[in-house]
């Protein structure tokens, strides 16, 4: 049966300081070298027989059925596949310039831009877990300030923990059909296991990808990356390599977190990546305002959980993870 409900209520005009999106794009230009992952001899460069672990890619499609919708005339939610993690937005109105807001259950705000020249579902991620979450849009008045057009709480309970981390949304874009897709998995070809394929895919984009300084000094707050361009023309800027690297393993079926925070008051970036048998290995990937660099794959495999979360400094009060995508 198709539940659809009608959001409207008297428009509200208010300043919005949209510094989620600028924030991270801002922090992710400031890398500038890369490290190889430093790993035992043959590991992560293991030669051409096909190993243990399928290869083939795993690229889950996100849909957009209208069993579950909310909207007005401005907007049009389709939370269908909430459980899956994720939401599908598509702006109905005319505004040149349209702000997404969802806030979770956590009490973290995500600030997005929606697409406004043609009316079109994009996929937003439902990273925070079982929970409510509120989901907002405004239209610019001027200079910044927003009117709220849309508003809408939805309850979300998640199949699992980890398909918000394996679907694209609109900063992991990819499909079967990505360059970055198919060139993973030649990569993990010769892999038996989920840390080969890590340190594969690190060092493949450590290696290929040079970084963009006039990108860098050019980029403009709102700016999303996009992994075939990256990948055709062999450069980027973090923000580039972190999302090319993320689509990569998402689509090895390996369950990848993009974060970015702080440690202390420096900026740092995360790839946290799900291994089987070994659980969440926080700071996988990292980025630590001026290098990449990869956890060296036999120490995340011999050291138990508690002992990497200490490692990390994952439960120091210093140690702050701001936004997941």
């Amino acid at each position: 049966m198709k539940h659809k409900h009608l959001c409207s209520y008297q428009n509200r005009i208010l300043p919005l300081i949209l510094i989620t999106t600028g924030t991270v794009i801002i922090s992710l230009t400031a890398c500038v070298s890369f490290h190889k992952s430093t790993v035992p001899e043959g590991y992560g460069n293991l030669g051409t027989e096909q190993g243990s672990r399928s290869s083939s890619p795993v690229c889950l499609v996100p849909t957009c059925p209208g069993t579950d919708t909310k909207e007005n005339e401005f907007a049009h939610v389709d939370y269908s596949n909430s459980s899956e993690g994720y939401i599908a937005i598509r702006y109905l109105g005319s505004s040149p310039k349209v702000k997404l807001q969802v806030t979770g259950p956590d009490e973290v705000t995500y600030t997005y831009n929606l697409s406004n020249d043609v009316p079109k579902d994009e996929i937003f991620p439902l990273q925070s877990g079982d929970g409510n979450y509120i989901v907002n849009v405004f239209e610019n008045i001027t200079s910044n300030r927003y009117s709220l057009v849309f508003s809408t709480e939805l309850s979300v309970t998640l199949k699992n923990e980890f398909t918000p981390f394996l679907y694209p949304n609109q900063f992991v874009d990819f499909t079967k059909d990505s360059l970055g897709v198919k060139e993973a998995e030649t990569l993990a070809y010769p892999c038996d296991n989920d840390l080969e394929v890590i340190s594969q895919i690190y060092n493949y984009v450590i290696e290929n990808i040079s970084y963009d300084h006039d990108k860098a000094s050019n980029v403009e707050s709102g700016y999303l990356p996009d992994i075939d361009q990256v990948f055709t023309d062999k450069k980027g800027i973090c923000l580039d390599y972190a999302s090319l690297m993320t689509a990569m393993l998402r689509s090895q079926n390996i369950p990848t977190k993009m974060e970015v925070g702080y440690a202390g008051t420096v900026y740092h970036a995360w790839l946290s990546a799900y291994v089987d048998d070994i659980g969440w290995i926080n700071g996988m990937i990292e980025f630590d305002g001026v290098d990449w660099s990869l956890m060296d794959p036999t120490f995340a495999s011999t050291t138990k959980k508690s002992k990497l979360r200490s490692f990390l400094n994952d439960e120091d009060t210093n140690y702050s993870v701001k936004y997941i995508y």
